[in-house]
């Protein structure tokens, strides 16, 4: 199962869409997981339409419209594998032990509000994954987003991707 990651979209505050290559990666994924700040419904409406499948929580810059249509944490199993998407985790020092902690039934965490990618794996083997922003970098040197691959019980081939300026 082919899966794409993005968070922090804020459209249309920070860009007027989606770059070309997420949507691109849109069209290939079995599941497309947006882990919040969309700003407006309209990324929502049509990313409903285009993705095969789209589990997503609201963020922190997300208004009564958009958090009336999405949960503040959403929790789904792909291959086998449990998957919970929130925005917020904290800061960062001791934030696999803190998500490992408040998270034990979860395999791989996706969250997104730093804008700043995250890969790391907490001791207890829970997978914590922040693809950044494919439309703010802020201090970044890239907007970023990020592709993975599930197979039973296995996620692999998590890879981070650049968006290059055109």
């Amino acid at each position: 199962m082919r899966l794409l990651l993005i968070a922090d979209t804020h459209i249309p505050k920070r860009a007027r869409d989606l770059p070309e290559p997420v949507w691109h990666e849109v069209e290939r994924a079995d599941v497309v997981i947006h882990a919040g700040d969309w700003v407006d419904e309209s990324l929502l409406d049509k990313l409903s339409v285009r993705a095969k499948r789209l589990v997503a929580c609201w963020g922190n810059n997300d208004g009564p419209e958009l958090r009336s249509r999405l949960p503040e944490c959403a929790d789904v199993t792909l291959d086998g594998l449990r998957f919970t998407v929130v925005h917020e985790t904290g800061a960062a020092s001791g934030r696999e032990a803190r998500m490992a902690q408040r998270y034990p039934d979860t395999d791989v965490l996706v969250f997104g509000h730093s804008h700043i990618p995250w890969d790391t794996t907490a001791r207890t083997g829970l997978r914590l994954l922040n693809p950044g922003s494919p439309t703010d970098r802020r201090r970044q040197p890239f907007c970023t987003y990020m592709t993975a691959v599930t197979r039973p019980g296995v996620l692999t081939d998590v890879r981070q991707h650049q968006i290059e300026k055109t």
